[in-house]
């Protein structure tokens, strides 16, 4: 099997051009190599599909999908497209200068945990988008009310954006469940109302429905997101990525916690002296 047609395309670019027609499996393998194209360069199918919470056997038919006769095929295209990234990288203002690494070639399970989290945290200081930030900023500084999709993991950060925000003095609201209370917080959303959708790999139906409702009432929204291509980011007006990828069993948060706070912080520096002062109330209460 060819790939008959697509040779002016990136397998990136394919994959984003192709995203709808997949399945939903095969979805999340998509947009793990789109944001990991290094990983799909240079790891094993089945690695490949530890990361991409799925199955060996759902890469090698997405592969097969995009026309390729099967992962090692997928695989060169994703070398060749990584290559010329870091050949382009330096023309863009990248560095040929490595830094040393944070542990030896011998390192624990540990340490892997603890690289996993720096390079999480590099990976999506260079892949948020500034514009994105400033956008997401204002939304929330000007919000008459904001709701805070999150279930699971995902209720934690909304939680605890929500805590840094009431500090400023903003109202707030989290729905980490479809309670009756969540259902009706998200009953009540209108065109004043600010909605941020949380997600960690395959977004939760609650959160997907209450970006549709948002998207539906006019209502302003942000996605914070670990995937580019995840439903809940393609919803939403802004949308802020960050990268979770770790060897551990469960995702890294690392990026994630810090863009909240640099999220939060962002707003505060906007007027920091009013803000200061309603922090200084609101401790008070």
């Amino acid at each position: 099997m060819t790939r008959a047609g697509t040779s002016a395309l990136t397998l990136s670019e394919e994959i984003r051009q192709r995203f709808d027609d997949f399945s939903r499996s095969q979805k999340d393998v998509g947009q793990y190599i789109v944001d990991h194209l290094d990983e799909a360069a240079f790891q094993t199918a089945e690695e490949l599909a530890r990361r991409a919470s799925t199955s060996s056997s759902t890469v090698v038919r997405f592969a097969q999908a995009l026309g390729f006769e099967g992962f090692p095929e997928l695989q060169a295209a994703a070398r060749d497209e990584y290559r010329r990234i870091r050949e382009t990288a330096p023309a863009n203002g990248g560095s040929d200068v490595l830094a040393p690494p944070l542990f030896p070639i011998d390192q624990t399970d540990f340490e892997a945990s603890l690289a996993a989290d720096h390079t999480n945290l590099e990976d999506t200081a260079r892949k948020i988008d500034r514009d994105e930030v400033a956008a997401a900023v204002e939304l929330i500084s000007r919000a008459e009310r904001i709701v805070l999709c999150g279930t699971d993991q995902m209720a934690f950060f909304a939680s605890y954006l929500r805590h840094l925000l009431m500090l400023l003095d903003l109202r707030c609201e989290v729905v980490a469940s479809p309670s009756q209370e969540g259902l009706a917080r998200l009953g009540r959303i209108d065109e004043n109302t600010l909605v941020i959708g949380f997600s960690a790999g395959r977004p939760h139906p609650l959160v997907v429905r209450a970006m549709k409702l948002a998207r539906h009432r006019k209502a302003d929204t942000i996605a914070i997101a670990d995937a580019t291509l995840s439903e809940v980011a393609k919803l939403a007006a802004q949308r802020l990525y960050y990268s979770s990828n770790g060897p551990a069993y469960v995702r890294s948060h690392t990026a994630l916690l810090s863009l909240i706070q640099a999220l939060a912080y962002g707003v505060y520096a906007l007027d920091e002296s009013a803000y200061a002062d309603r922090i200084k109330a609101f401790r008070l209460k």
